[in-house]
């Protein structure tokens, strides 16, 4: 892939609070393209990170739109050890809120329309995030479980576009009853063929497109 432009990139260290109410930092990757007309912020599924190869792709063609995005870890290394951690939804929510206020607090970004980008658990982290903060425009799931958001749902503002894979059969159902409880604007997509991971051929690239106009058409100022 071959960008028309540059992106600038920056390693964040993004202060949160633990469950015992202690002080830490998140290590995130922000990039930037100049000029950018809004920034993504993404949250990553159980087992995953910011150095999710899905994610980075996803990352890029958002870039070709001049979006900006923030890969970050939700959990730090010690916290992503107990698997309760990450099914939390409330706990990473919290995390995506706190990454929210920090980049918003930002020169380079302070100002940015603001969306999200969730996989797996962390859509629905993203959707309850955006109930906190109402700044966030958009949000996009990919392959994600929104239902896990529960009673958050029927708060959501943001429009909300729902990406799952033809062939993911049980959260494509999901997705069909999450779709039926959001009072935002919202939008179910579906990739023919494709599984949970988009691992088939031309998926992956078919729900970054996706996303990208998403993002493109709710976030530019």
């Amino acid at each position: 892939m071959t960008l028309a432009h540059a992106v600038a990139s920056f390693d964040l260290s993004i202060p949160a609070t633990s469950r015992s109410a202690a002080a830490i930092q998140l290590t995130g990757r922000l990039c930037l393209p100049d000029p950018a007309v809004g920034l993504v912020l993404f949250a990553h599924g159980s087992g995953s990170s910011r150095h999710s190869p899905r994610n980075q792709f996803v990352a890029a063609v958002l870039h070709e739109s001049w979006l900006g995005t923030l890969l970050f870890d939700l959990l730090t290394e010690q916290e992503a050890t107990d698997r309760a951690n990450v099914f939390d939804v409330g706990l990473l929510g919290d995390r995506l809120v706190a990454a929210i206020r920090h980049v918003s607090s930002l020169p380079q970004t302070a100002g940015l329309p603001l969306g999200l980008f969730g996989a797996s658990t962390g859509a629905a982290a993203a959707l309850v995030a955006s109930v906190h903060e109402p700044r966030v425009a958009a949000i996009v799931s990919r392959g994600g479980r929104p239902d896990l958001a529960g009673p958050w749902l029927e708060r959501v503002q943001a429009a909300t576009l729902l990406v799952v894979g033809g062939a993911d059969t049980e959260v494509l159902e999901l997705n069909e009853q999450v779709l039926r409880s959001l009072g935002c604007e919202k939008q179910l997509a579906v990739v023919p063929g494709a599984t949970h991971l988009f691992e088939e051929p031309g998926a992956l690239e078919e729900a970054a497109r996706l996303a990208a106009e998403w993002f493109a058409r709710h976030l530019r100022t």
